[in-house]
């Protein structure tokens, strides 16, 4: 006999992170001390997420291209460029009302900057690659190995820095980036390191949800739902526009833009990563964590919806207008479409 664990897990929007990230959550709620109860590799695993996030973030980085065509570089830097931006800018707005501390009562309460910018700062890539590999063009899928180098916590580390609040030894900086980098020159290097490491990037993933899920106390994801619904809105539509406005700058439909409005599964771990290299994010981070991954789910639900109505919205136009479609050559096939990721 057996079950399809697989393919439920995949039904699942952002399901296999969520769904051990669940599992791990019930766990540490009802038996907080079931890791010391255990002990040895079990145990360890209770605490583990720190160095499995270090491999994790090196696997990855053996998959990013250094080389990449000057349309990719385009259009990714005005997507990763318009994304950061807007974090910063909502970073500090938020951390000149905020500062480092999350909101403590009222029907904002637990929102943090810390939430904020890790839900803005990284994009699903799977997703992404998906919707591009039906409704865009093969250079516009292509833009993600620019995007790629938002995944981890560096980039969030930055943003708070630059609006304004704690910032982070250099040492912290140079560690939260490093594996990544490590990876990315292991695999430009060597195309077959790359091939055996690549595989271990989606095989993680649910590793990691276990993992952050055993850091996490239902509690407070009772108190969170409604606020983690409003900030994947906030993902999808508000960001959506910026992006979608870049995308139409550097002379695109605004498809790409569109696809890239939503909040990556890894993104869910970045505010314990924050918190463990500067403690004033410490009270933040537990409520943020929960946001970070309601966002998650409702984006992944949205963004789908939002870009195919556009993107058939742009082709009824260009079928009105007589305008010449996509050549065919340029198109992804969906059955080409990257695997969905976290």
């Amino acid at each position: 006999m057996t079950i399809p664990i697989r393919r439920f897990l995949e039904k699942v929007p952002g399901g296999m992170m969520l769904v051990p990230l669940g599992i791990g959550a019930v766990i540490h709620t009802t038996a907080p001390k079931a890791g010391d109860f255990f002990g040895s590799f079990t145990g360890a695993f209770f605490t583990g997420l720190v160095p499995i996030l270090a491999v994790f973030y090196f696997c990855l980085g053996s998959t990013l291209e250094l080389r990449a065509t000057p349309y990719m570089l385009k259009k990714g830097g005005a997507l990763l460029g318009a994304k950061i931006g807007f974090a910063i800018l909502v970073g500090l707005l938020a951390g000149h009302f905020l500062h480092e501390a999350p909101i403590g009562s009222g029907i904002f309460a637990g929102l943090s900057a810390l939430a904020l910018v890790a839900a803005l700062n990284d994009t699903n890539g799977g997703l992404y690659m998906s919707l591009m590999g039906q409704f865009g063009r093969k250079r516009d899928a292509g833009a993600y190995s620019i995007l790629s180098f938002e995944s981890g916590p560096f980039l969030t580390m930055v943003t708070l820095g630059i609006a304004g609040l704690s910032a982070f030894p250099w040492q912290a900086l140079v560690g939260a980036i490093l594996p990544l980098a490590l990876g990315m020159l292991i695999g430009n290097l060597d195309k077959s390191m790359r091939a055996l490491l690549a595989p271990l990037v989606p095989a993680m993933i649910p590793f990691l949800g276990l993992a952050l899920g055993l850091t996490i106390n239902l509690t407070a994801v009772l108190d969170a739902g409604l606020l983690g619904i409003a900030l994947g809105l906030f993902v999808v539509f508000v960001g959506g526009a910026v992006l979608l406005l870049a995308d139409k700058l550097t002379g695109g439909d605004g498809i790409a833009g569109l696809a890239a409005a939503t909040t990556a599964g890894n993104a869910a771990i970045v505010p314990a990563v924050v918190a463990a290299a500067n403690p004033a994010y410490a009270p933040a981070a537990q409520h943020a964590t929960v946001l970070v991954a309601a966002s998650v789910v409702v984006s992944a639900v949205l963004c789908p919806i939002v870009t195919v109505a556009w993107a058939r919205r742009i082709q009824k136009r260009e079928q009105t207008t007589g305008e010449a479609a996509s050549p065919a050559t340029d198109l992804i096939q969906p059955e080409q479409a990257a695997e969905p990721q976290a």
